[in-house]
C-alpha cells in the first residue's frame, strides 16, 4: 500500500463509522431481560361450601277424623197411605244409606217394626202387595169395644211377621209411639211386645179399640205426633229424616163414620204437623193426591210415590249428612 494508504484507511474508517452509526440508529435494542420471580406454590383449591340438605316442608295438619251423624228415620201415620214408606226405604237401601234407628206412628209404626226386625225393601214390598184389608180388619160392635175394629187381627199379623220378637230384640233400634188416653201424653215404646205396641200406636179412636198395656189405655200416637220427629231425637238421632204421608182435607164423597173419623184426624194432624216437622232436618212428602187413607188398592202407586219423593230429597239428605258430621270419638 502506498503513502496514500493512511489517508485511505482513515477515509474508510470514517465511512465505516458513518455506516455503522446509521445502522446503529435503525437497530432494535434487545428487550430488557425479564425478571423471573420464583413461583409461589398455589394454595390448594377449596371445594365450594356444601349446600344445606333440603328441609322437609311440614304438611298441613290433617283435619280431625269425623263420622256421619246418627240418622233417625221417622215414619208418619196415614193408614193405607203408609205403603209409601216402603218406597222411601227402598231408595235409601239402594243408595247405601242405612238409618241408625227408626221410629213410627200408626201406619208408620207397622212399617218401622217390620223394617227394624230385618225386612229389606224387597221383602217389605212383597209383604205390602200380599196384604189384604181383611188381614187387619176384625170388625166388632162399637157399643162394647169402643171401636169398629178390635185390632187383634193387626196384632196377629205383626206377631207373625216379626216372629214374635220383642221391640228390644229388633236389629235396628225401634221406637213405637202411642198416646196415653188418660193423660194425653205420648209414650214411646222401646221394650215389650212389638205386635201390641203397633196395635196401640194404630188405635185410631172410634176406628180401632183402645189397647190396654200395664193397666193403662193407649190410642193412636198420631194424636200427639203424626210424625215422631222428637221421639227419634230422644232415641239419639242427630239428623232426622221425616216421612210425612198426611194429606190435606178434601171434600168427602161419602159421610160414613169411618171416613168422617179419618177426615177428622187429617184436619187435626195438619195443625200438629206444622210444629212437629219444623224440627226435622229433611222432610219427605210423597205425592199421594187422590189416594185415600183406606185405599188399599193403590198400594203400588203409593210405593212408587215414596220412591219418587225420596229420590228428589236425596241431594238435601246428602248435604245434611255432610254438614252435620261429628268429631270421631
Amino acid at each position: 500500500m502506498t503513502s496514500a494508504d493512511p489517508t485511505r484507511r482513515r477515509l474508510l474508517g470514517l465511512a465505516g463509522a458513518w455506516v455503522l452509526a446509521g445502522l446503529g440508529g435503525c437497530a432494535t435494542a434487545p428487550p430488557p431481560a425479564q425478571r423471573v420471580e420464583p413461583q409461589q406454590p398455589s394454595a390448594p383449591e377449596q371445594p365450594p361450601p356444601a349446600a344445606e340438605p333440603p328441609q322437609p316442608v311440614p304438611a298441613p295438619p290433617s283435619p280431625p277424623p269425623t263420622r256421619p251423624p246418627r240418622l233417625g228415620l221417622a215414619l208418619g201415620g196415614g193408614a193405607a197411605r203408609g205403603f209409601a214408606h216402603v218406597g222411601v226405604i227402598q231408595v235409601l237401601e239402594r243408595e247405601g244409606i242405612r238409618p241408625d234407628l227408626v221410629a213410627g206412628t200408626s201406619a208408620g209404626s207397622l212399617v218401622a217394626a217390620l223394617y227394624a226386625h230385618g225386612m229389606d225393601g224387597a221383602q217389605l214390598q212383597r209383604a205390602a202387595l200380599e196384604m189384604e184389608e181383611a188381614t187387619i180388619a176384625d170388625w166388632t160392635v162399637p157399643l162394647f169395644n169402643r171401636g169398629l175394629l178390635r185390632g187383634e187381627a193387626l196384632a196377629r199379623y205383626v206377631h207373625r211377621m216379626v216372629q214374635g220378637r220383642p221391640i228390644e230384640q229388633a236389629r235396628l233400634p225401634l221406637g213405637i209411639l202411642a198416646t196415653d188416653l188418660a193423660t194425653g201424653q205420648g209414650v214411646l215404646f222401646r221394650r215389650g211386645d212389638t205386635a201390641t205396641a203397633v196395635r196401640a200406636s194404630s188405635a185410631v179412636p172410634g176406628v180401632f179399640s183402645p189397647v190396654s198395656i200395664g193397666g193403662r189405655t193407649y190410642v193412636d200416637g198420631g194424636l200427639v205426633a203424626p210424625v215422631p220427629v222428637e221421639q227419634a231425637r230422644e232415641m239419639g238421632a242427630e239428623l232426622v229424616l221425616a216421612v210425612d204421608i198426611s194429606s190435606p182435607a178434601e171434600p168427602l164423597a161419602q159421610t160414613d163414620p169411618v171416613r168422617v173419623l179419618l177426615q177428622t184426624f187429617t184436619i187435626m194432624g195438619q195443625t200438629i204437623n206444622r210444629h212437629v216437622l219444623a224440627r226435622a232436618d229433611v222432610v219427605v212428602r210423597p205425592s199421594l193426591a187422590g189416594i185415600g187413607s183406606a185405599d188399599f188398592a193403590a198400594r203400588q202407586r203409593s210405593i212408587a210415590a215414596g220412591r219418587a219423593a225420596m229420590e228428589a230429597a236425596l241431594p238435601r239428605l246428602r248435604a245434611q249428612l255432610q254438614a252435620l258430621r261429628r268429631p270421631l270419638g
